[in-house]
This record gives C-alpha cells, sequence and structure tokens, in this order.
C-alpha cells in the first residue's frame, strides 16, 4: 500500500485535498482524522503539519508527500521533488530599509531576519555571502524596526505589507515556491514504484484538465488547414466528415485561457457551432 503525506492544515491543505479527490481519491471528511485508508486505490494517506511532511518522507517511513517547495528546501531533508502542482505559489524576497543595500552582495556583514532560516542560508552561502541569520516565526517585517536585523527575508505578494512597514524589495528573488510531490532523494522502491507512477500520472491528468478545454466546430473542407493551425491539439485534431457534403466536425484540446481567441479567429474563419467543454480527467 502506497503511504503519502498530505498537509494537514494551511494554504497547502485545501488545495492538495481538491487535487486528489478530482484525481480519484479518498478524503478526510473531518480535519481532525489523522490518517485514512482508501481501499480501492491501495493507498494511506496521512495528514501532517506541511512543515514536517519532507523529514517524514525523507526517513523513509512514508513514500511520498504534498508539500511547498520552500518547505522542503528549508527543512534540509533528504528529499526531491518530483512533479509542481502549480498551487500556493510564493516569491521569496530580501526587504529592507531604502537605502540599506542595493542587492545581495551588500548584505555582507549584516543579519537577515526570516522564517525559513535554511533557504535563506542556503541562498546567502551560495552567492558567497557572510551574513548572520536570525530564525523567527512570523511578523518579520517588525523585526528591522526593533533592531532584530537590518535585513529581511520573507514571502513578497504585492508588496502592501512591506511598504506599509517601509521597506523595500531588493535583489532578485531567493526562490519561487508552489505545492510539489517529494519523496526521499534517490528512493526507488520496487514494490511501490508502480504506485507512485500511477498516483503521478493521475495528478497530473488533473493539472492537464485544468489547463485545457475540449474544441469542438463545424468548418468547410477548404477551411480546414487554416482551422487545424489554430487548433492543432496535441498530437492532432480529430476530424469528421459532416451528413452535408463539404463540411467537417473538429474535435481538439486548446489552452483554457486561449480559448475565447481561438474561438473568435475560428469564426473569423467561417467555422460555426464552436463550443468548449470543461476537461474532468485526462491520461496523456
Amino acid at each position: 500500500m502506497l503511504r503519502i503525506a498530505v498537509p494537514n492544515k494551511g494554504s497547502l491543505s485545501g488545495p492538495a485535498a481538491e487535487m486528489l479527490h478530482e484525481a480519484g481519491y479518498q478524503q478526510r471528511r473531518e480535519s481532525k482524522e489523522l490518517r485514512i485508508v482508501d481501499p480501492e486505490n491501495e493507498v494511506e494517506f496521512f495528514y501532517l503539519r506541511p512543515r514536517d511532511i519532507a523529514i517524514y518522507v525523507s526517513s523513509g517511513r512514508l513514500d511520498i508527500g504534498i508539500t511547498g517547495r520552500d518547505l522542503l528546501v528549508d527543512s534540509g531533508a533528504r528529499a526531491e521533488e518530483i512533479l509542481p502542482l502549480g498551487f500556493a505559489r510564493s516569491t521569496f524576497r530580501y526587504a529592507t530599509k531604502p537605502g540599506t543595500a542595493n542587492s545581495v552582495a551588500d548584505l555582507n556583514g549584516m543579519t537577515v531576519a526570516t522564517s525559513y532560516e535554511g533557504i535563506v542560508a542556503k541562498h546567502l552561502a551560495d552567492h558567497g555571502i557572510d551574513a548572520s541569520v536570525v530564525h523567527l516565526d512570523g511578523a518579520v517585517e517588525t523585526a528591522i524596526e526593533l533592531g532584530v536585523a537590518e535585513v529581511i527575508a520573507d514571502v513578497v505578494e504585492t508588496g502592501t505589507s512591506l511598504r506599509n512597514a517601509g521597506l523595500e524589495v531588493i535583489g532578485e528573488p531567493i526562490m519561487k515556491s508552489e505545492a510539489v510531490v517529494v519523496r526521499r532523494t534517490g528512493a526507488v522502491d520496487e514494490a511501490v514504484e508502480p504506485k507512485v507512477q500511477q498516483f503521478l500520472r493521475r495528478l497530473q491528468g488533473v493539472l492537464v484538465a485544468r489547463t485545457y478545454v475540449m474544441m469542438d466546430y463545424d468548418c468547410r473542407v477548404e477551411q480546414l488547414e487554416k482551422a487545424v493551425a489554430l487548433t492543432p491539439g496535441l498530437e492532432s485534431p480529430t476530424v469528421s466528415p459532416l451528413h452535408n457534403e463539404g463540411w467537417v466536425a473538429v474535435r481538439a484540446m486548446v489552452p483554457s485561457k486561449e480559448a475565447q481567441r481561438i474561438m473568435d479567429d475560428l469564426y473569423h474563419i467561417g467555422a460555426r457551432a464552436i463550443l468548449t467543454t470543461a476537461i474532468h480527467a485526462c491520461r496523456l
């Protein structure tokens, strides 16, 4: 049975449970449940603190887990990312008072406050910067005002909270994070590997289903090449003759964010009865 760690709370928990449900796996009904078994899919889910998941997986007690890339790197655990999941995205940046520093190179000899000591220490070391790192649990913006550090490193979304604290972002992003599937570094257990690959295919199917829609339309044969150029599909679109001579029906997957533009372009070349439908699951 495949043993999987899932976030039990926070910004990772809800989207992870939703994706697993879309992938056909049972999920817990109450937040107090710490473990459930999905016998039909031969999977056992363990609901753990997101910060602990990479450590549990690296120990070999659990086969794989869902956590944040930031939490994986920060943990220092012997675990590796095997599939990005596209939700819970965030960007880590340095920030300080205007005039204090302009880039990472200016941080030599300074103190950096952060909730992600592992990420920041590694980033500084990779850039050859000799700076001290102070670990704080949340609200790191006040560290500069209270004299604990000259610089902070934190998640930056809009930058509003930093500006309200009189701070500005400096340098390039430390890292960009999102939810990822992780497993122990170099671990390939032949007994569970088929189940791991099945799990990854299911999640990849959900990711594709969320990214694409199915588009159907009718067009005249003489316009087919132009239409196919607009909707090439993944391998090739499906083309079927219609009862009315000279017309064909076309079906293809198209990126959902481009669907409206493609519909406009198809209509412009003479396509009609243009429809899009959601894709709930797929295998590629």
